[in-house]
């Protein structure tokens, strides 16, 4: 099963980010190579974070964001987890 994660980040969240960039990019890496996050990017106008994980639940998507250090250093002002059905690519083709 898929799930969108969505942050929304503070004004000036390219420059504060910097140092926990290693950190957040390291989280990110790991759920990676588990084979949970399939992949993650920001959104322009108005700047966001979309990142798509592939998971049995919810759950595991917001161990993610409970480790996140972007939402830990107040980063992150809000974030959402909707479940993803998709129907072109991924799961949808096996």
């Amino acid at each position: 099963m898929y799930f969108a994660l969505f942050y929304d980040v503070v004004p000036d969240h390219l420059e504060r980010r910097k140092p926990h960039r290693a950190e957040h990019l390291a989280l990110a890496e790991r759920f990676r190579t588990e084979g949970r996050l399939v992949m993650a990017g920001v959104l322009e106008s108005p700047l966001q974070a979309l990142l798509v994980f592939r998971a049995g639940s919810a759950a595991e998507v917001e161990a993610f964001v409970h480790a996140d250090p972007y939402v830990r250093e107040g980063l992150v002002t809000a974030w959402r987890i909707r479940p993803w059905q998709v129907a072109v690519g991924g799961e949808a083709e096996r």
